[in-house]
């Protein structure tokens, strides 16, 4: 029977497939799409059939933004893209509704390793092209975490394990919370982290809604570092399938030299792995290639806990029309600016 496309209404059916890939992110959950239809967004999930055997599946979001109008797939679309001919399909299918939705142009952000060519073959052959911007984590790191506790401690960097001590004899605690009145907290940090690191915060809005649209599947948890009985440091953790992903995170700068981070990040790490996840997801890193990179000393962070990892494809695009080049010049403009 040929190929067949058609809209998935299964929650259960589409957890399924995306969580048996290699690679997903939360990004292509059922509940990323939620979110962005609450921002106003319209969502499309798209099933890719043969013979009654659900093969590929994209989520679309249909973005219409001052630098443009495009449909963007986040990590994504989901595919064996080894099979040129079934993948090939797919993409066309998906161009075709960009098309219909007259977007200037279809974005992927897929979950290719960087290095893995014949995965890539299949969006080259059909034209799309480097973007100007990255979209969402494209270099990644990830730990472990099925190892016992001891030996999660000792694959930690020396000075992350000696201020993980520090933080529980200076009497540092961290606290879950689900409660979504508990973003008031994580925003006044946020704000302090953006002004500190000159960067646009996300609204409090929007962090309410991404919160709300996971917490309300049992996957979205709040993490804070008190010290002396202030908020010091908070993250947001989203859980999908066996992997736990640290998505947005804070601290104060009043108490920057109280190591608040390490003693959450470690929390947070012990409380993903009792929740039976595997994988515990420390999201974006810096570019081997960029020493200057603005998320430099982020990284060593992170790295310090120990872990691996994974560079992605680079967000491509597929040309629609020729209005593209007002989003690309828009976009260049902005990374730039931004020091990327």
């Amino acid at each position: 029977m040929p190929l067949s496309f058609s809209p998935i209404e299964s929650r259960t059916e589409w957890d399924e497939f995306v969580q048996n890939q290699p690679h997903y992110s939360f990004l292509h959950a059922w509940e990323w799409g939620v979110f962005n239809q609450r921002q106003g967004e319209r969502v499309q999930r798209i099933g890719m059939y043969e013979d009654g055997e659900l093969l590929g599946v994209a989520l679309l979001l249909h973005v219409r933004a001052k630098r443009g109008k495009f449909l963007f797939c986040p990590h994504g679309p989901l595919v064996d893209w080894r099979d040129e001919a079934r993948a090939t399909a797919f993409v066309r299918h998906i161009l075709a509704l960009g098309r219909r939705a007259g977007a200037w142009f279809v974005r992927f952000s897929p979950l290719i390793p960087s290095d893995d060519l014949e995965r890539q073959r299949p969006l080259h052959a059909l034209g799309f092209r480097p973007a100007p911007i990255h979209m969402h984590a494209e270099e990644t790191w990830l730990l472990d975490i099925t190892p016992e506790e001891n030996d999660l401690l000792m694959g930690c960097r020396k000075g992350t394990r000696n201020l993980i001590r520090r933080a529980a004899k200076d009497g540092v605690e961290v606290i879950q919370s689900e409660d979504v009145n508990d973003l008031e907290i994580f925003d006044q940090l946020y704000a302090d982290t953006a002004t500190r690191h000159h960067f646009v915060p996300y609204s409090l809005d929007y962090l309410r809604r991404e919160f709300e649209a996971f917490h309300e599947q049992g996957r979205a948890r709040l993490f804070f570092a008190y010290y002396q009985g202030q908020p010091i440091s908070g993250a947001m953790i989203l859980y999908y399938g066996r992997t736990a992903f640290y998505h947005h995170g804070a601290s104060s700068s009043a108490f920057r030299k109280v190591p608040g981070n390490h003693a959450l990040q470690w929390a947070s790490i012990l409380a993903a792995k009792r929740r039976g996840c595997t994988t515990y997801n420390f999201w974006g890193i810096a570019p081997e290639d960029n020493p200057d990179h603005p998320w430099k000393g982020l990284t060593f962070f992170k790295k310090g806990f120990g872990g691996y990892r994974i560079d992605y494809l680079h967000a491509h695009d597929r040309i629609l029309s020729p209005l593209y080049w007002i989003t690309y010049a828009f976009e260049t403009a902005r990374r730039r600016k931004r020091g990327f």
